[in-house]
């Protein structure tokens, strides 16, 4: 007889929060608020990855890391066992689905991306990329695949009133969220 082996989380009385989003999209400002305003841990993978060597080198022409998706996941699954976690990455498909409660993908205009990542000092063919995924909707459309629907939120950030208005969205979520999972 076949049997299927299911992973289940367990209950969580604080939720796992991934915010995601086109790079320049304002992911680590709005996640770093979030967890402050809902007292949520921050993960931001880009950082663990560079720490921990969770990569297969570099990438020079993107001035990037190579990323090795198996040993992000590996060494965040015990971080989100527990929840009360706020993650920041540019990409989501990558993670097992139940690992968030709620999986938040900012959205910007290609002016503000632009302007944002020039300010970074990013190369040019690294801003032209994302703003190509901005435009074909990339980060959007995987979050859509990869997760429920009913916990997909899509905000705009292009603006200050936009990032606090998603940051009280999102802690209105989290306090919800603690209140129907208290034991």
């Amino acid at each position: 007889m076949d049997s299927e082996i299911i992973i289940t989380s367990p209950p969580r009385s604080s939720p796992n929060i991934l915010v995601t989003g086109t790079p320049g999209t304002g992911k680590t400002t709005t996640s770093e608020l979030i967890a402050l305003a809902a007292g949520l841990e921050k993960v931001t993978v880009g950082e663990l990855v560079k720490e921990r060597s969770l990569h297969d080198g570099y990438n020079e022409e993107f001035d990037t890391f190579w990323l090795n998706e198996d040993k992000v996941v590996d060494e965040m699954e015990d971080m989100l066992a527990g929840g009360g976690m706020c993650v920041d990455f540019h990409t989501c498909g990558m993670f097992p689905e139940r690992w968030f409660d709620l999986v938040v993908v900012l959205r910007a205009d290609t002016d503000k991306i632009y302007d944002r990542l020039e300010k970074r000092g990013y190369k040019q063919n690294k801003v032209q990329e994302n703003i190509e995924c901005e435009i074909m909707q990339v980060v959007l459309e995987e979050a859509q695949e990869s997760y429920q629907p009913e916990i997909v939120m899509e905000l705009a950030s292009n603006t200050v009133e936009q990032m606090e208005a998603n940051v009280e969205k999102v802690a209105a979520f989290v306090e919800e969220f603690r209140r129907t999972h208290t034991q």
